[in-house]
This record gives structure tokens, sequence and C-alpha cells, in this order.
């Protein structure tokens, strides 16, 4: 069995965003890069998988510029086979992400696609959705636990009652949450072996997929600051002062 992993590169999620001055984005100039979080874990999760047996291949693939390799050799180096980037310097949207990963399944037949639920730059959580729709393959979201059972695997999520295990046929389209797992640390040899695996370069135009933007963005800024928490010595002066700003805001 084959598992695809999707995996984006953005932003270090330690590293501070800064927007641009003309608030038409986020400043990415002299920026540390990083996999996202969520496509790590879903990576992670892939390589259990086949050191338990049950998969054979893990493949990454990613879509966007030249310097999307660095990326995908980091998950050559936690241990996945191969790699393909989908080359492009369009703006990649979630309809046209999902679109070129469709293409990339149909190709490489995998049993399971893994992914994050979303990426932390743009917070969508689109892809997954849209890649097992336009599949027509079934779909378990947000996993916290995967376990397999024949050709079936069960997936437990995380609901706001409590918790929820869905039972899915493969081929299936995953995304995990962040409780699933812990990734691994990259150790150095596994980074030096990582060079010598395939990395194979696709052109995006060669899919004949429209990549054409279907969403505009008007403007980014960052969110306003949160007031000065107040402590209170009492009930009372909690009361007290609850009807003073109540008084003030009206």
């Amino acid at each position: 069995m084959k598992i695809l992993v999707p995996i984006k590169r953005v932003i270090d999620y330690k590293t501070p965003a800064r927007i641009k001055a003309d608030r038409s984005g986020v400043d990415e100039v002299n920026v540390k890069m990083s996999m996202n979080p969520f496509d790590e874990i879903a990576l992670e999760e892939a390589l259990r998988i086949k050191e338990k047996g049950i998969a054979q291949e893990v493949i990454a693939v990613t879509i966007g510029q030249e310097v999307c390799q660095e990326t995908l050799r980091s998950a050559l180096a936690m241990g996945a086979d191969r790699a393909i980037l989908i080359k492009t310097d369009a703006e990649i949207q979630p309809l046209a992400t999902a679109s070129l990963l469709k293409q990339v399944v149909l190709e490489e037949c995998p049993r399971m696609v893994i992914l994050g639920k979303q990426a932390i730059d743009s917070d969508n959580n689109q892809v997954g959705q849209m890649l097992a729709g336009l599949l027509q393959w079934p779909q378990a979201t947000f996993a916290s636990l995967i376990s397999f059972h024949d050709d079936k695997v069960s997936v437990t999520r995380e609901i706001d009652g409590g918790l929820e295990t869905l039972l899915v046929s493969l081929p299936c389209v995953v995304t995990t949450d962040l409780r699933l797992n812990e990734p691994r640390y990259i150790s150095l040899p596994n980074i030096v072996k990582a060079k010598t695996k395939p990395l194979l370069v696709k052109e995006a135009s060669s899919f004949s997929v429209d990549l054409a933007p279907r969403i505009r963005l008007i403007s980014v800024a960052m969110p306003e600051k949160k007031r000065a928490q107040i402590r209170v010595e009492s009930v009372a002066d909690l009361v007290n002062r609850l009807k003073n700003e109540s008084r003030v805001l009206s």
C-alpha cells in the first residue's frame, strides 16, 4: 500500500508574522520557513503505519516554487521514500491545490492520502475535504487516532460532546489533528541520506488544471491587542465595576 502525504511550506510557527506595508499579505522576506506542523503530524503517522508493515511506501508531495524542495528534503529526512514537487510560481488556492493533488493521486494510485487538517498560514481547512470530493473517496477529518481493520480504517476524532469514531473504506482521505502523535526528531545521518532519495519535479502546467484564483484578498491586518485584565478583590467589587463599565459603554 502507498500513502501519499501532501505537505506545505509555511512561515515557521515560532516566527512572528510581519504584515507588508501595503497590507497585501504577510512579508516572507528573510523569514524562516518550515513544514506546516499539521502536515508534519500527517507524515509522522504515515511513517508509523509503514513501520507497522501496513504500508510499503510513503510519498511526500508539495506544490510551489523551486525553494519548496527544502521542505521535501525535510520530509525525506523524516523517512519518506520519495518526493514530488509540483512546480509553479502562481498563487495556489485550495481548489487548485486539491485539483493538482487529484492528478497526482490518479498517477500514483495510493490507497490512502493523509494530510494536515489545515495550513497555519491560511487556516482554510478545505483541501482535504475538496480532494475527497474530487476523488469521490470517503473522508475522515481531524483524526486523533487511526487504526486499520483489513480494508477499512477507523478514525477517532474529537468533537464537542467527546470522541467520535468513524469507519471508512480504503482508499480514503484522512486529515490530522494535533493530538494524533508527536513528530520524530530528524537526525543528521537521515538528513545526509535524504540527499540521495528521489525527488521528482513536475510543472503544474503539465496537469492541465485551472489554477485561476477563486478568492480575492482585500487586505491583511494584525489583530487588535486585548485589553488589560484587572484583578478584583471581592464579588462586590466585581459587581460595582460591571455596573460602571455598563454605564460607560451605554
